[in-house]
């Protein structure tokens, strides 16, 4: 009988909030648990649920804003998202898709609803998260990565009964496309016919699970619903998911955690609270460069 990675705790996130005027997210991370480092490297979750927007000819979304010291992932299950940067960066992304920003020493972006998408409404269903970076890395050059659906890593589960979409670090020896300064898993897995599926993460990687599509059952007798996030305690042992809808969707987060200080304020993750005023000082003084966008 195998053993299993027992659960910590399960919740949901608060009410849903507007970020600019074009993504309505609930923050799980921190929010739902309260502490900033039991997820790390994950530092925030904003999660936005499916949700339908009218056609418009005015893009909506978040203008020029700035970042230090850690990385934005957004990865997009329906809707497209587009990205402008100072530093010449752009992408849009649509179903399946990823971008992976190291903001790193500094940058400012933009992101806002793709011009087809505005224009013809539709449902945006996304999740946008903040990686943590170690100290040796805050500070280094900002890079981009546009991660397409065609390019994860692809592992299909026995007898039809689902497949897995690696984006980050591997899944049963199937690595995903993104580069990554720390050890990090990410992977959705789309159970179909009932389907099963065991992850073996390691028991030192701070390890969660967001219900995106149906219902599953975690360890054979946990039922979990759609926007479910499911915390494991740092143990060896396998997770077992089992989806009790013919057809479930959700995202696995993992990783190795980053043992160092975090200070976090508005933009920026930092290590102490004068790197965070030096920060603030630093985008005064257009050190993060000029909105060139």
């Amino acid at each position: 009988m195998n053993k299993f990675r027992a659960i910590e705790n399960i919740f949901r996130g608060p009410e849903p909030h507007m970020v600019g005027d074009g993504f309505r997210v609930s923050q799980y991370l921190p929010v739902g648990i309260g502490d900033i480092k039991r997820l790390s490297p994950f530092i925030l979750l904003d999660y936005h649920a499916p949700h339908y927007y009218e056609p418009s000819s005015i893009r909506r979304g978040v203008g020029a804003h700035p970042h230090r010291g850690f990385e934005t992932v957004t990865i997009s299950y329906e809707g497209s998202v587009e990205h402008h940067d100072n530093k010449g960066n752009h992408g849009i992304i649509g179903p399946g898709d990823v971008q992976w920003m190291t903001a790193a020493s500094g940058i400012l972006h933009k992101e806002y609803h793709e011009k087809e998408f505005s224009e013809s409404g539709g449902i945006l269903h996304m999740i946008q998260l903040w990686v943590n970076l170690p100290k040796s890395e805050k500070m280094s050059e900002p890079k981009y990565q546009t991660l397409l659906k065609e390019n994860m890593g692809a592992f299909k589960l026995d007898n039809n009964q689902g497949k897995v979409s690696i984006i980050a670090g591997e899944f049963n020896g199937i690595k995903g496309p993104a580069s990554t300064f720390t050890n990090i898993n990410i992977y959705n897995i789309n159970l179909k016919n009932y389907g099963k599926t065991i992850l073996k993460e390691p028991g030192n990687f701070n390890t969660g699970i967001l219900v995106l599509k149906g219902e599953v059952k975690i360890n054979e007798n946990h039922i979990c619903k759609e926007t479910d996030f499911i915390i494991f305690d740092n143990i060896d042992g396998d997770i077992s998911v089992q989806s009790v809808t013919e057809e479930s969707l959700f995202v696995v987060l993992s990783g190795e955690p980053i043992d160092e200080p975090i200070v976090s304020h508005g933009p920026f993750v930092m290590n102490t609270v004068d790197e965070i005023y030096q920060a603030y000082e630093d985008f005064r003084n257009n050190k993060f460069g000029v909105e060139n966008f």
